[in-house]
């Protein structure tokens, strides 16, 4: 593929027919959806790739032509990781670079490891709040936590990083 590398590969927004985010795929694999007529180009970039018969943009946001019916998930289990990317790396208590997770009501004092007892946290708060509570510390929290939002397919929270051209669809699919 011009302008990708094996290492860096172009990933394409995957809609239903509906318009809902479906997953994340390979430039590669949407140009096959295209090209086979599964699927519809809504958005390009600007590259332009060519072969002896065809000259197509590569597409940023696809959209499947037939509806398709996807089975249910059950919930995502905490992980650190998880908890790190729902709080957007950021310390609960002190919007610093958040490393670490916090249990807002400790473990030790009949807390669940839980996604609405979870936070992520720099370790100097953590270390400061040991096995208190919040009222303990006069501390508060600025939003109340809970699972992160998922998409239709359910692994779409999990992208740290997003395309610009894709949050007009990512936009409507969580309002």
């Amino acid at each position: 593929m011009v302008g990708s590398s094996a290492a860096t590969p172009i990933h394409v927004l995957l809609l239903n027919a509906s318009h809902e985010p479906l997953a994340v795929v390979t430039g590669r694999r949407a140009l096959v959806l295209i090209l086979a007529g599964k699927a519809v180009s809504l958005e390009d970039r600007a590259v332009v790739l060519r072969s002896a018969q065809l000259s197509m943009a590569l597409p940023a946001v696809v959209r499947l032509n037939r509806y398709v019916r996807v089975p249910y998930r059950p919930p995502t289990s905490v992980s650190r990781q998880g908890v790190l990317r729902r709080d957007g790396r950021r310390c609960a208590y002190c919007h610093l670079r958040g490393d670490t997770i916090d249990h807002v009501l400790p473990r030790s004092r009949g807390g669940k490891h839980s996604w609405e007892n979870c936070v992520a946290c720099c370790s100097r708060c953590n270390t400061r709040k040991a096995d208190r509570t919040l009222d303990e510390l006069g501390w508060s929290l600025g939003f109340t936590p809970g699972p992160p939002q998922r998409m239709t397919s359910g692994e779409l929270w999990m992208s740290d990083h997003t395309d610009p051209a894709w949050h007009r669809w990512l936009d409507s699919a969580a309002a």
